[in-house]
C-alpha cells in the first residue's frame, strides 16, 4: 500500500529520525528569516535618513543580508542547543515560570554577546574602515548609538522570542509539519484518511487511584504518559488525545505498518516501563499496566471549536479501535487487535495471535473479528 508523504508527513519523519536537528533547524532557520526582515528595515530606514540629511551614501544591502544571515546562525544554534538540552534534562519537572525566565535570562546573555561580536568583530574590521572611506577621515560613531541601537534588537528579539516560543508550542500540542497546514486551512473543511489507531487504557484504574490517593494517582498517570512519549518518534506514532487515565496514538498507514510499528510499540511501552522499574516501585508501589485495542480504518479530520481550537478525527474506525479495548478484560487479554489490521499487517515469527473469533462490540451493529497478540520470548 504506498502512501504519497506530504509535507505534514515528510516533517514528521524528518523529527523522528532527526529530533535534536529538527529542533536546531527551526530555531536558526526563524532567526535568520527574522534577522533578515530587520536587516532590510535598517537599510530601508538608512536610506530614508541618508535621503533626507543629503548624505549620498550608497550602501550595499547584500553584506547586511550575510551579516544577518552569520548572527541568525550564531543566536539560533545557541538557543536552540539550550533549548534542547534544558528541556530534556532540567525543565521536565519545572513550572512554567521559572522555564519562562530561565530562557529570558539565556536570550538576554546570547543577545549580549550577539552584539558584542557584531560591535567590537564585524563592525570594527569591516563596517567601520567601509564608513570612514565613504564619509570622512575623521569619522567618529558616538557610543550613546550603540545603546540605542541594542535597546532596538532587545525590543526586536524579545518580540521574536514570543512569535518563536508560540511555534514551538504549537508543535507540541500538533506535532510537528502541522503549523503550516493550519496557517493554509487545511483542515479547515473535512478531509478524508486511512489511519491506524490505538486506545490505551490503565488497567485497574479504579483500585490504583483509591490506593495512591487522587494527587499522587495523577502524578502516577503524569510520568506513566511520558515514558510512553519518550517511545512516539521511534515508532513514528502521534498523540491523538489524553482522556483521563486513557492515551489514544494514530499512525499513518505506511508508518503504522512498516516493521510491524504500530504492533512493536505496545511492547516497547510494557519494556519501557519494565526499565524503570525502580523509579516506579520506590515511588508508587507497582509498575504502569496498560491495556490496548488497536484497529484501521478511514476516518474524517477537520479543524473543530472556536474558543479553544483543535484537530479532531470522527468515524467508525475510532468507534471501533475503543470497543476493542473495552472487551480486552473480558477476554482477559491485554492486547486486542481487530482482524482486518492483522490481514494487512501480516506478523511474522516474532509474535503470537490467537483468534478471538467474531465479537459483538457495545454499539455495533455487526460482529468484528478481533484477535489477542502477544510478544514471543526468546529463547
Amino acid at each position: 500500500m504506498k502512501e504519497k508523504l506530504d509535507y505534514t508527513a515528510r516533517a514528521q519523519h524528518f523529527a523522528a529520525k532527526y529530533p535534536m536537528l529538527t529542533h536546531l533547524s527551526i530555531q536558526i532557520n526563524f532567526w535568520i528569516a527574522a534577522n533578515i526582515l530587520l536587516a532590510i528595515i535598517f537599510h530601508l530606514h538608512e536610506k530614508s535618513i541618508s535621503y533626507s540629511l543629503g548624505f549620498n551614501y550608497d550602501s550595499k544591502l547584500w553584506p547586511v543580508i550575510l551579516i544577518a544571515i552569520i548572527l541568525g546562525t550564531i543566536y539560533g544554534l545557541a538557543l536552540g542547543l539550550s533549548d534542547h538540552f534544558l528541556d530534556k534534562r532540567v525543565f521536565r519537572q519545572k513550572p512554567l515560570g521559572k522555564i519562562i525566565f530561565v530562557k529570558t535570562l539565556i536570550s538576554f546573555l546570547v543577545l549580549t554577546l550577539v552584539c558584542s561580536f557584531l560591535r567590537y568583530v564585524l563592525f570594527d574590521y569591516f563596517i567601520y574602515p567601509q564608513m570612514r572611506k565613504t564619509y570622512a577621515t575623521n569619522f567618529i560613531l558616538d557610543p550613546r548609538s550603540w545603546e540605542y541601537f541594542f535597546n532596538t534588537l532587545l525590543i526586536y528579539y524579545l518580540f521574536m522570542t514570543l512569535v518563536i516560543n508560540f511555534i514551538n508550542q504549537v508543535n507540541k500540542k500538533y506535532g510537528p509539519g502541522i503549523l503550516v497546514p493550519l496557517l493554509l486551512g487545511k483542515y479547515k473543511n473535512p478531509r478524508e484518511e486511512e489511519r491506524i489507531f490505538m486506545f490505551m487504557d490503565l488497567q485497574s484504574s479504579t483500585a490504583t487511584a483509591e490506593s495512591l490517593g487522587h494527587l499522587k494517582y495523577s502524578a502516577f498517570i503524569r510520568d506513566s504518559f511520558m515514558d510512553i512519549n519518550q517511545l512516539l518518534f521511534k515508532f513514528n506514532a502521534e498523540i491523538y488525545q489524553y482522556v483521563g487515565d486513557e492515551i489514544v496514538l494514530t499512525w499513518r498507514i505506511n508508518d503504522g505498518l512498516k516493521n510491524f510499528a504500530c504492533v512493536r510499540f505496545f511492547f516497547a511501552c510494557e519494556k519501557r516501563f519494565e526499565e524503570r522499574a525502580q523509579y516506579y516501585l520506590q515511588q508508587y508501589g507497582f509498575l504502569p499496566n496498560f491495556k490496548a485495542g488497536l484497529h484501521m480504518g478511514k476516518v474524517t479530520v477537520v479543524e473543530i471549536g472556536e474558543i479553544k481550537r483543535d484537530i479532531a478525527y470522527h468515524g467508525d474506525t475510532l468507534n471501533t479501535a475503543s470497543r476493542i479495548q473495552s472487551v480486552c478484560n473480558e477476554h482477559k487479554r491485554k492486547f486486542l487487535v481487530s482482524e482486518y489490521l492483522l490481514e494487512k499487517i501480516q506478523l511474522n515469527q516474532n509474535f503470537e495471535t490467537k483468534q478471538l473469533g467474531m465479537v459483538q462490540l457495545k454499539g455495533k451493529t455487526s460482529k468484528v473479528g478481533i484477535a489477542s497478540v502477544d510478544e514471543r520470548q526468546l529463547q
